[in-house]
Order: C-alpha cells, then structure tokens, then sequence
C-alpha cells in the first residue's frame, strides 16, 4: 500500500491542489451570458473566439465591422467569475495582456463600466458590440451570443 502523507493520509497540499484544481475548472454557479448588441453577426463562435475578443487579439466581426468590448471592473465579483469560467484564464492574467497592449501602443484595452445596467445600456445603444451580465437582459436590442 502507497503512503499518501503523514499517517496515511493525504497531505494538505495535495487536498489544496484538488481543491484548488475543481474551483478554476468548475462551471461557473451563476449564469453569466456573453451579450451582443443585436447588429453582431450570428456565426458558430467558440469559447476560443469569445477569449480572443476579449483579450482583443480579435478585433472584427465576421462581417469586417470592429468589434468593440466592454468589461465590468477588475475589482467586480462578477468580472473576476467571468474571466476564470468563460475566458479559462485568472484576472491578473488578461490585465496583464490589456496592459501590454496599452503601454506598447499596439491596442487598447475594453471600455470599462461602472455596472451590470451600465453594460446593458452600452451594448443596446452600441453596434458591434459584445459584453457579459450575470443573466439574460430583457432588452430587444441585446441577444446572447451562443458559443461552445
């Protein structure tokens, strides 16, 4: 029999490590929708396409119209939520690319917002434009962008 720690039993760390492993990994607990304004194309978009909008790698729209992203701030909950289970990254991680980009000049950084309302009020009144909230917004402006 293989001895996993001190008496047996699993050590501390590796009880962190399986813990630490579920909570980035898990699926997120609360509902978090990627938003678009209703002029985005429909098109097949992958959690993939969704991670390099974000990190505004991409930056148009199939239909050639630049893509123009809002996020929530770095010190919202929920940002943090949707950066670890939609975008699969931590949030130091994606500031640390938006930084880059600013202070070498080669891009920008997403429009931050003050609120979720704030988020939905630009995406309806903002064409090409794409955004996340913590559930569907009753906006006919505003349609959820369906990836996998």
């Amino acid at each position: 029999m293989q001895k996993l720690g001190y008496g047996n039993k699993p050590t501390s760390g590796g009880v962190l490590a399986i813990f630490f492993i579920f909570a980035v990994y898990s699926p997120a607990a609360t509902a978090t929708e990627v938003i678009v304004n209703r002029s985005v194309p429909i098109a097949d978009y992958s959690t993939v396409d969704i991670r390099t909008i974000f990190t505004m790698q991409k930056r148009f729209w199939p239909n050639h119209r630049q893509i123009k992203v809002y996020i929530l701030s770095d010190s919202n909950p929920f940002h943090k939520d949707f950066v670890k289970n939609i975008l699969h990254m931590f949030p130091h991680q994606i500031r640390k690319i938006w930084d880059r980009m600013t202070y070498s000049g080669t891009g920008s950084a997403p429009i931050e917002l003050g609120s979720e309302q704030e988020m939905i009020d630009q995406i309806a009144d903002t064409p090409d434009s794409i955004g996340y909230l913590n559930s569907k917004p009753d906006n006919e402006n505003i349609r959820s962008l369906e990836h996998h």
